[in-house]
């Protein structure tokens, strides 16, 4: 199976390091009803699928959340087409859309026919996504490809949006682009560090200039600390993690004022790389990430975007009258980044590091996270939220709509409630407490999310765990192991008003 990797090219990085702040007037603003909202999904770990009904629950789920088409990432496994198979025709049962997303890490830029006779091969399906009467295919990469070429081989008029970089692909050849960079970095592809800032915005920028108004597909990075912690158990060895805190909700806040045509959410399934909204039950194959993400929903962040999407797509500037129900959605790592889990963590061996991306023990970026519980209120009418981290209690009165709190977290358990006038109205406890020991062994910058009201149970099937064990250097079950009741809070001893991030946006 192959699973692409973050991949952000330097000079490129350079580029969005010099660009200007985004302004309103570079933005290539669409009429209402012609934006939509895409979300990455990895065929490359669907090989266990065996039919239609399996893709049935992602649509379904992607449908309800306002998401109107899966980008089908593909590689050249032999599974390939046998998925697309079986994708496509979910779509069509569940009223989604889908199109092909080329991986170019496993796709030849010389060999433009190949792509052009697999957009041919699923263009007339009635599932594929079309924009303006062409059929809609993208990239992950891909720069120095012949779009003429690809044009030819298809043989059907195609929106080319890919992933081409600015200063390296021929914008000229293109329908649109998509920007893979959704999250900050050093401009050398690594998480910040010694002062060294490229941020989204500066990405959105360049391919805004770059496109000079063709369509835009920003990106939607779903994940507050994206990371992968592969050690020399797998060929494919890497190491790293990016500040992420509160990027998905800031991310959206930017995507309402840019008004872009397109919003591809990263990504529905790329468990590997800890940025996924889809749940952990969507069937798939282990390749070997179970051991950071068992245990880890995040169905909570596309609960969270749902009213975002709907702002989006009426071009709203905010998503408060799209708040159907009052909701918390929290987030947290489940470890203190200081904690030492050095004596029996995977990555203390070493391994292939060609890709420069492996590092041993913690892993690289590891100082520019933040020991912070992330909290997003989402209110019909304004309230007062607690909450309880490990015995400190902290308390803000929550305007209505979305708003957004940091806050120290303390090892224990999280609990979180929501009054009004006294009156309690939500209350919940995590099921999952932050600890002060290496869960597996193992260092662990992944991400919990909850909701309250709190969200069915999810849990990793017995495919998506079947290499949980390779490279454990711990004893740990390969099994979910979630409680069915959440642990004892502990009452608290100080109490401390918390200060918002964002209390109100723009109506």
């Amino acid at each position: 199976m192959h699973f692409p990797t973050l991949t952000l090219l330097a000079s490129v990085l350079g580029l969005l390091a010099r660009a200007a702040p985004l302004n309103e007037t570079s933005v290539h603003a669409d009429a209402v009803g012609n934006r939509l909202v895409f979300a990455h999904f990895m065929i490359g770990i669907s090989a266990d699928r065996t039919s239609a009904s399996d893709y049935d629950d992602d649509m379904r789920r992607a449908k309800a959340a306002g998401i109107d088409a899966f980008a089908l990432n593909i590689g050249m496994d032999p599974y390939t087409d046998g998925q697309l198979e079986y994708a496509y025709q979910s779509a069509q049962n569940n009223g989604m859309k889908v199109f092909i997303s080329f991986d170019f890490n496993w796709y030849a830029v010389p060999d433009p026919g190949a792509v052009g006779r697999k957009i041919a091969q699923y263009a007339g399906r009635q599932a594929q996504l079309q924009v303006d009467g062409k059929v809609f295919a993208s990239s992950f990469a891909g720069d120095g490809l012949n779009v003429s070429a690809v044009r030819a081989a298809a043989g059907v008029p195609v929106f080319w949006a890919p992933n081409f970089h600015p200063g390296g692909g021929d914008f000229s050849q293109i329908d649109g682009a998509l920007n893979w960079m959704a999250w900050q970095n050093n401009g050398a592809n690594k998480a910040p560090s010694n002062g060294n800032l490229v941020t989204v915005n500066q990405g959105d920028q360049a391919y805004l200039n770059a496109l000079n108004g063709k369509a835009y597909i920003a990106r939607a990075g779903a994940n507050a600390t994206l990371q992968t912690h592969f050690g020399p158990e797998v060929p494919y060895s890497k190491n790293w993690v990016f500040p992420g805190d509160l990027l998905f909700y800031r991310r959206w806040l930017e995507i309402l004022q840019m008004k872009p045509r397109f919003v591809e959410i990263v990504t529905w399934n790329d468990y590997g790389e800890s940025h996924y909204v889809g749940p952990l039950s969507s069937k798939h194959n282990d390749d070997g990430a179970s051991k950071w993400v068992n245990d880890m929903p995040h169905s909570g962040w596309l609960d969270m975007a749902k009213p975002f999407i709907a702002a989006f797509k009426a071009a709203a500037s905010s998503p408060n009258a799209y708040i159907s129900a009052d909701q918390l959605v929290y987030w947290y790592r489940v470890t203190p980044k200081a904690l030492n889990c050095d004596p029996q963590d995977t990555t203390m061996n070493p391994a292939n590091n060609d890709s420069g991306n492996y590092f041993m023990g913690r892993p690289n970026g590891f100082d520019s996270m933040s020991d912070n519980i992330f909290v997003v209120p989402l209110l019909k009418t304004p309230g007062t939220v607690t909450v309880n981290s490990g015995g400190t209690l902290y308390t803000f009165d929550a305007p209505a709509g979305a708003s957004a709190y940091s806050l120290p977290f303390h090892v224990g358990a999280q609990s979180f409630a929501l009054s009004r006038n006294g009156k309690p109205v939500l209350a919940g406890t995590s099921l999952r407490p932050v600890q002060n020991t290496c869960p597996c062994g193992l260092y662990n910058f992944n991400a919990y999310v909850g909701t309250v009201p709190a969200q069915a149970p999810d849990a990793l099937g017995p495919d998506g765990l079947n290499h949980f064990a390779t490279g454990l250097r711990a004893a740990c079950a390969a099994q979910p192991s979630l409680p069915a009741s959440p642990p004892a809070i502990t009452p608290p001893t100080t109490t401390i008003r918390a200060s918002p991030i964002s209390t109100s946006l723009p109506v």
